[in-house]
């Protein structure tokens, strides 16, 4: 079984930043690919950034590149999404996931974490 727990979000103004934590254990996380993805009220849940494991290769949904950036510390079972140049297009609830089958961007994620909400005012 894994678990994972996302903290870091807030509440912050357009142009500010935020960085999300995405905290693992239960599983071997330094050979788990990870996804962050977020769920605005209404809308479909959209994949924001995955990382693979080993040679880790970074992707990003379109709407976040260039903005936001994913990383990892197998030694701290933790992957992180820096958010910058917030808009209050981002405000969603952010989850992070295990990649279980398929691609990074497209694939089947399972293990989701409780969530944590991010809120950008304009």
């Amino acid at each position: 079984q894994v678990q994972l727990v996302e903290s870091g979000g807030g509440l912050v103004q357009a142009g500010g930043s935020l960085r999300l934590s995405c905290a693992a254990s239960g599983r071997t996380f330094s050979r788990s690919t990870m996804g962050w993805f977020r769920q605005a009220p209404g809308k479909d849940r959209e994949f924001v950034a995955g990382i693979t494991w080993g040679v880790t290769y970074t992707y990003y949904g379109d709407s976040v590149k260039g903005r936001f950036t994913i990383s990892r510390d197998n030694a701290k079972n933790t992957v992180y999404l820096e958010m910058n140049s917030l808009k209050p297009e981002d405000t969603a609830a952010y989850y992070c996931a295990v990649l279980v089958s398929g691609t990074v961007s497209t694939g089947k994620y399972d293990y989701w974490g409780q969530g944590t909400q991010v809120t950008v005012s304009s």
